[in-house]
């Protein structure tokens, strides 16, 4: 835990102890992970190191403070040669994995727009390819998006990772979980950094002052049998993919109204998710709503 001299090398106040145990608590599976994946301790120090150089010019640039080699050692706490070298080195890839970047906008359409969808309002199964004018086709859903990609391309792709599968008729069928791929683990740590990444940000910005709270809940409870969590997980399935498919009809309606408009420079997020594993030794599960 730092000490107050640790804090103070850095020109800040002792950190708030309550803070620094939910930052322990949620890098825990963080780090497991980590382990699992043989990123060591020293290559997650100097990733560190770059992530809070950029967060701290991002932060000094928004204040219109100019961010110089001091001032950002000051506030990171780092050395000065170290953040000379990062700063000379290039950014970092934060693109998405190919099925990634087309794909959530190509799903977006397949459960958003009521040409994709069945009467009952649920993905509509395509087939690969069609001649007549009234029946939709998986052709004509990835050329909604781009020319520049072959359908096919994107259907193989698709059938790798579990996005969709071919029922007994021949038809295209949109897997229910394909917000995330199913398999293809470039494209799942993708979604670990972007979905992640996001739930934090509402966070941070609820603890911060000023700023409008965003909508961040959870249910908690313990002491349930395997049996009850089976039912709670298909509910939590149920549920969860109604609301997302429900918003996700609506943002795509603004986003086609929108378009073109000067000021549509913001973007939007919501995420569900469920777990389930045994009961926490430290008590902290609670019967209530986050």
């Amino acid at each position: 835990m730092p000490t107050r001299r640790d804090a103070g090398s850095a020109g800040l106040e002792q950190p708030s102890l309550a803070l620094v145990r939910a930052v322990t608590r949620l890098l825990g599976p963080l780090v497991r992970l980590l382990i699992a994946k043989g990123i060591t301790f020293t290559y997650l120090s100097n990733l560190l190191k770059t992530v809070y150089v950029a967060e701290a010019h991002k932060a000094l640039k928004e204040t219109a403070e100019t961010p110089t080699v001091s001032r950002l050692s000051v506030i990171t706490g780092l050395q000065r040669k170290d953040i000379n070298r990062i700063m000379s080195e290039p950014p970092p890839q934060k693109s998405a994995p190919p099925a990634v970047s087309l794909g959530a906008r190509l799903i977006g359409i397949w459960t958003g727009d009521k040409r994709f969808r069945t009467k009952a309002g649920a993905p509509a199964p395509l087939a690969r390819a069609s001649d007549k004018p009234k029946q939709q086709s998986f052709d004509q859903l990835v050329r909604a998006i781009s020319t520049d990609v072959s359908p096919r391309v994107i259907l193989d792709e698709w059938l790798r990772l579990g996005v969709v599968a071919v029922n007994a008729d021949g038809l295209i069928q949109l897997n229910a979980n394909a917000f995330v791929p199913q398999r293809g683990f470039d494209e799942k740590a993708y979604y670990l950094g972007r979905n992640v990444a996001d739930h934090i940000a509402a966070v941070v910005q609820n603890l911060t002052e000023g700023q409008d709270p965003c909508f961040e809940r959870a249910v908690y409870y313990d002491k349930l049998t395997p049996d009850s969590l089976r039912l709670l997980q298909d509910r939590a399935r149920e549920h969860g993919m109604k609301a997302l498919l429900a918003l996700n009809q609506d943002a795509l309606e603004r986003a086609d109204a929108d378009a073109g408009k000067p000021d549509a420079t913001q973007r939007m997020a919501m995420g569900l998710y469920y777990f389930q594993g045994a009961d926490d030794p430290s008590g902290d599960t609670a019967k209530e709503e986050k």
